[in-house]
């Protein structure tokens, strides 16, 4: 099923007769293999309302991602959020949705400045899981009272209804960038300088860290800077001064070969094509050296400062069972069917929490048929 129209996907969910599997581009097949009938919101396409001059724009989710970004480059704005595009890592094609991003919470290098896709979701319309549409939120940023659906929808993976519109608020797009790079640090030096650029004055934007060799032949530190060119090449400087005792530094100031080198970490391209399944595990910085260090036989990618850790393990390994018991989330990203079906794909939830997401789900799709089980 591929409804053209808001009322059509109402329709559709209304008279489904068992469970549904919602789809937007198809790109991010993450969570348990949910069985059941395709519903497509690719028929649901188009920008509906862009106001440059409010930095907002209001957008059908089965809208690709890349026209959204297109349009927003005309009027020299973006995304804040960064969505990352997993069709590299997981070996998907199509094209990504609006939809799919804000369904899954999708959020790129850029999280750790400005925040995550969720913080710019002003409202959404959706359609439950009885086939009423349901509206939350506006086209500005408010107060609001009773549940905030916005936030609930963002990183609900269609199991509490299906997105048909989202409204976001944009911001200007940064004048030029630049990339620090110290070579050659230890996992753990990397998040100590990660952690004194980031609590710098000089707003650093992203901070990563690679063991391997993704970019290169040796360990790399990175570190973007934006914003105008005099004020990123003053940055620049300030922050070589106070990362000096970490080692040589070097920048990388051309904004296309900077803004190569963030894409392919928002990406994660180091694991594209290398054979094994892939965990996305978020954790405090400063511990993240020594989670890391349980997992034997594993490439390692540190976003975020280290608060994200993105592991290249053998097929079938239990990341969980091998870190124990840690403060923190891990979450299955990239394996076999088989491997889904068996393994817990979400990092399992305290009791008090799963009670209240088992009541959501209960309250907005009573009849168990929106991507069931995904989230198990």
């Amino acid at each position: 099923m591929s409804p053209a129209t808001e009322t059509e996907l109402a329709e559709a969910v209304a008279s489904a007769k068992g469970p549904l599997r919602i789809m937007g581009g198809g790109t991010r097949p993450i969570g348990k293999p949910v069985a059941g009938q395709v519903l497509s919101t690719r028929g649901l396409s188009g920008i509906e309302l862009y106001e440059p001059g409010a930095l907002t724009i209001v957008v059908k989710a089965g809208t690709p991602v890349a026209e959204v970004e297109s349009a927003l480059a005309a009027e020299n704005q973006r995304l804040p959020f960064e969505p990352m595009d997993h069709r590299g890592l997981l070996g998907t094609e199509g094209d990504p949705t609006i939809g799919g991003v804000a369904a899954a919470n999708v959020s790129g290098p850029r999280r750790i400045q400005a925040g995550a896709c969720r913080d710019y979701m002003l409202g959404v319309r959706f359609v439950d899981g009885t086939g009423t549409v349901v509206k939350n939120g506006g086209r500005v940023m408010k107060n609001v009272t009773g549940y905030d659906l916005v936030k609930l929808m963002a990183g609900s993976y269609g199991t509490l209804g299906v997105l048909s519109e989202v409204s976001l608020k944009v911001l200007p797009q940064t004048d030029t960038q630049a990339t620090l790079m110290i070579h050659n640090l230890s996992d753990s030096h990397a998040v100590q300088a990660m952690s004194a650029a980031l609590g710098s004055p000089y707003e650093v934007t992203a901070a990563a860290h690679t063991p391997f060799s993704m970019m290169g032949d040796r360990a790399m530190t990175m570190l973007r800077l934006e914003g105008f060119e005099q004020s990123v090449k003053y940055r620049t400087d300030q922050l070589k001064d106070v990362l000096a005792s970490f080692g040589d530094i070097t920048v990388e100031d051309d904004p296309d070969k900077s803004a190569a080198i963030w894409k392919a970490s928002r990406d994660v391209m180091g694991f594209k094509q290398a054979e094994g399944d892939v965990w996305r595990i978020s954790v405090k910085p400063t511990d993240a050296p020594d989670i890391a260090a349980k997992l034997t036989d594993t490439k390692i990618f540190y976003d975020w400062g280290g608060g994200l850790i993105w592991a290249l393990v053998t097929q079938g390994t239990d990341v969980r069972a091998a870190l124990n018991e840690f403060d923190g989330h891990a979450t299955l990203i990239r394996a076999s069917e088989e491997t889904r079906h068996q393994m817990a794909v979400f990092h399992p939830e305290p009791a008090p929490v799963a009670m209240i997401s088992k009541g959501l789900r209960d309250r907005f799709d009573p009849n168990n048929i929106l991507n069931t089980g995904l989230m198990a």
